[in-house]
């Protein structure tokens, strides 16, 4: 990109239209990495409101671009991979497909292009979409999951619920469930039926974080792996903008360091899903969502030779 042409924000109050004051492209070749806004919340079975998400955390991000670097980092990210913000897809209202074609349409793109995307929704169900879209570049790869809630509900008529991704993607030969782990859980589910590892929300605030890493990295192994973060994994004290908060969850301090310990992992995708600006009190949501985004975009910078 031609620096002369495009905004690179720094200011915290002034153009809080991207993400981080990335510029804005959908040209493959302008980034290594590109941010994509999915305001989708026609799968919600809670409090709707997540399609304000891309744009309640673009907003907040404003909040983290001062610093140089972001501590305890010893670079800032944005020297060694370059990264721009694709804006967001738009979905025409009430129509499930067009979110199907215009995640296969633009990702395809991309993802073909050898670009990796990091996504802002909208609520949980546009994983199921993204996955398809990486398995067709990547095929059946791991998965990470930060969640409340496993999102393996079998349920009549459920074809676009949030709540069923991971009952549809492994049957769909999208994931590898033996390669996949859940962090967070902290709703119903039956451990002899389940077909991923879990470490559940009291387990995860307990285990000290080089245990939890030690599992999740036993786990997936070197596989691509995908990482999809629900900001309902975190207490409600911590992310009360979401469609379904459930108290005893993880801190931001504790996700955080596990985020940063991924270092080293086969990342080829990344979600952050179901913030609600609209419960939301002073950006606490949206700030956790633009900070644990940065992180991820941290561990690949990490994961890049300087």
């Amino acid at each position: 990109m031609n620096s002369s042409n495009f905004i690179d924000s720094h200011s915290i109050y002034a153009n809080r239209f991207s993400y981080m004051g990335r510029p804005l492209s959908r040209e493959p070749g302008d980034a290594d990495v590109f941010v994509v806004g999915l305001p989708y919340d026609l799968g919600t079975s809670g409090r709707s409101g997540t399609r304000g998400g891309p744009g309640g955390i673009r907003s907040a991000s404003a909040n983290l671009r001062w610093e140089e670097k972001r501590w305890p980092w010893d670079f800032n990210v944005f020297d060694r991979i370059r990264v721009a913000d694709y804006g967001d897809l738009e979905i025409p209202t009430g129509n499930h497909q067009a979110l199907f074609d215009e995640i296969a349409t633009h990702y395809g793109k991309l993802l073909a292009a050898g670009k990796t995307i990091l996504s802002l929704g909208g609520d949980h169900f546009v994983t199921l979409p993204l996955l398809r879209a990486h398995h067709r570049q990547f095929g059946k790869f791991a998965m990470i999951h930060f969640d409340a809630h496993t999102d393996t509900y079998e349920e009549e008529d459920a074809e676009y619920n949030h709540g069923c991704m991971f009952y549809h993607a492994p049957r769909e030969g999208l994931i590898d469930a033996d390669k996949s782990i859940q962090i967070g859980i902290r709703t119903e589910y039956t451990e002899s039926s389940h077909e991923f590892e879990v470490i559940n929300a009291a387990a995860a605030n307990d285990l000290s974080i080089e245990t939890i890493l030690e599992r999740i990295r036993r786990r997936v192994g070197d596989d691509p792996c995908y990482m999809t973060f629900d900001i309902d994994c975190l207490d409600p004290s911590y992310a009360p903008g979401t469609g379904t908060p459930v108290v005893g969850g993880l801190t931001t301090d504790r996700a955080l360091k596990i985020i940063r310990g991924l270092q080293g992992i086969n990342l080829v995708g990344m979600d952050l899903v179901e913030v609600a600006p609209s419960f939301d009190h002073a950006e606490i949501t949206s700030l956790a969502g633009a900070t644990l985004a940065l992180e991820m975009l941290y561990v690949l910078g990490a994961n890049k030779d300087p």
